[in-house]
């Protein structure tokens, strides 16, 4: 048997006027409602893993369909911008014959903010199997330094 929980109701409810919010405020950078999902407000696209290791940062950036001429990866300090477009269902279907899309298109920007700064002259991006692969080579001033300590005495 289910139990009723009162605070759930407000829970969904302020969710509900945070979107609304959000969908009428002023809007801070560059977005697309059509990024991507019908009668919700824009997600945020691709959808990403980002990990790192003592030399380099990797992003992994979700995005089947796309062509890869089409992307734009750009770094500026320790912010990097993935955008481009993902196109509808190839042929000359018209609005009127379709019964369901669910697969969106359209333009699409993501900006992601990485944990350190980055070596600007050995930045890499691959793609493959829908996968947007990134590689970020950390700048010498941001990797770990092991300090010995000398015993005196």
């Amino acid at each position: 048997m289910a139990t009723w929980d009162p605070f759930e109701d407000w829970d969904a409810l302020r969710r509900e006027i945070d979107r609304a919010f959000e969908r009428a405020g002023p809007q801070s950078g560059q977005q697309y409602r059509t990024a991507f999902l019908p009668g919700r407000a824009a997600r945020q696209y691709p959808l990403i893993n980002l990990y790192e290791n003592p030399d380099s940062v990797y992003v992994e950036a979700l995005a089947p369909g796309c062509d890869p001429a089409a992307f734009n990866v750009t770094v500026v300090g320790n912010m990097l911008t993935v955008s481009g477009e993902k196109l509808r269902a190839a042929g000359d279907v018209k609005p009127e014959a379709w019964h369901r899309e669910e697969r969106a298109a359209g333009k699409f920007t993501r900006n992601i903010e990485l944990p350190i700064e980055m070596d600007d002259s050995r930045l890499g991006a691959s793609y493959k199997n829908g996968l947007l692969l990134i590689n970020l080579a950390k700048s010498e001033k941001a990797k770990p330094r092991q300090i010995s300590v000398k015993v005196e005495g």
